[in-house]
């Protein structure tokens, strides 16, 4: 399990438990650290991809 699911289980935990002690800090908390894996996915994504279009163009064309 990656850091960025990590971030969102932990979130998620940290969301509920200050739902239910009625910490509104403890509930903010949770969710940044929600955000914070769902933006961690998008940037692992967007490496992923960047890497794909710059292997793509560097690779030798047979077809040429």
């Amino acid at each position: 399990m990656g850091d960025s699911a990590m971030d969102k289980i932990k979130g998620k935990a940290k969301e509920a438990a200050g739902k239910v002690t009625g910490n509104d800090r403890m509930a903010a908390e949770g969710k940044t650290d929600q955000a914070k894996g769902k933006t961690k996915d998008a940037m692992d994504t967007m490496k992923k991809r960047a890497q794909g279009t710059r292997d793509s163009l560097t690779e030798e064309r047979d077809d040429i």
